[in-house]
């Protein structure tokens, strides 16, 4: 055998021994490492709708690490049935967990108002097919209330305006529909909204003075945009308003020639009473 091959195959055997050992030792090491505590978690056993009513048949327990637990999330389902049954507020599928802000408090009937949020009020606005946005808005949208109306001007007809009432409104139901995961638009005639109290009144006074109309905002836009009122001047356009025709001069007043007289006036003495009369005259 060469002693070039000789050294290459002593070489293999080093790196061998080597990697054998470091493997080793990786094995030790792993087999030390405690294992990572493994709880439960309560989830839907089947798809369910909104309101329905969670039991010990349509839920189930998965393991899942007891670290790594969700905000709200039940461990067992006595934990989630101990004080009363339980509805849901929105459509869950099949191993979603169940948490506290997709169910009612114990006892608590599924309602719109178990979704409002501390605080808040629910109040509706009338939409048709443009001012809800073609159907489009739906139940978890945010959504700007505008309203618009005509403001008088101190000369000349009403100028029309438009003036952004709320921003970034949470969409509660689409007429009675409350649920988040409405797959296909409808044209919806109301919308309900979650607001605060100041601003439920904002909303109704508004329905008295003109229309709404509401803008749909982009998901997880949660700031505020800067607004300012718009007029017809800001369109660009050329008001044009109908103003009364001018009135006709009146015609001048032809001259009259005076009237000739074609007769002859004939005075009688009676005594001491004169009496004329007017005598025509025969051609």
């Amino acid at each position: 055998m060469r002693r070039g091959n000789v050294i290459v195959l002593l070489f293999a055997i080093v790196m061998g021994g080597i990697a054998a050992f470091m493997a080793r030792n990786w094995i030790a090491a792993q087999a030390n490492i405690a294992p990572a505590p493994v709880g439960t978690i309560v989830v839907a056993s089947a798809p369910l709708s909104f309101g329905a009513i969670l039991t010990r048949e349509n839920v189930r327990e998965i393991p899942w690490p007891a670290e790594r637990l969700p905000e709200g999330a039940f461990s067992s389902r006595d934990e989630l049935l101990k004080d009363g049954r339980r509805a849901l507020l929105g459509r869950v599928t099949r191993d979603e967990p169940i948490l506290k802000t997709k169910v009612t408090g114990p006892d608590q009937r599924a309602s719109l108002s178990a979704l409002l949020e501390e605080g808040k009020r629910a109040v509706t606005v009338r939409v048709d097919d443009v001012r809800g946005v073609a159907g489009f808005v739906l139940p978890g949208d945010r959504v700007d209330v505008l309203l618009i109306r005509q403001m008088a001007r101190q000369s000349g007809p009403a100028d029309n305006i438009s003036d952004v009432l709320l921003q970034n409104v949470k969409v509660l139901a689409v007429d009675q529909v409350i649920n988040e995961r409405q797959e296909a638009a409808t044209v919806a005639k109301a919308v309900t909204l979650e607001v605060a109290t100041e601003q439920a009144q904002k909303i109704i006074l508004a329905t008295n003075i003109g229309k709404l109309s509401l803008i749909l905002r982009q998901a997880g836009e949660n700031h505020s945009a800067s607004v300012r009122r718009i007029s017809e001047s800001d369109l660009g356009l050329e008001i044009v308003t109908a103003e009364r025709p001018a009135a006709a001069p009146a015609a001048a007043p032809q001259a009259t020639e005076p009237a000739v007289a074609t007769g002859a006036v004939v005075e009688i003495l009676r005594g001491m009473r004169s009496e004329k009369y007017n005598v025509s005259r025969s051609n």
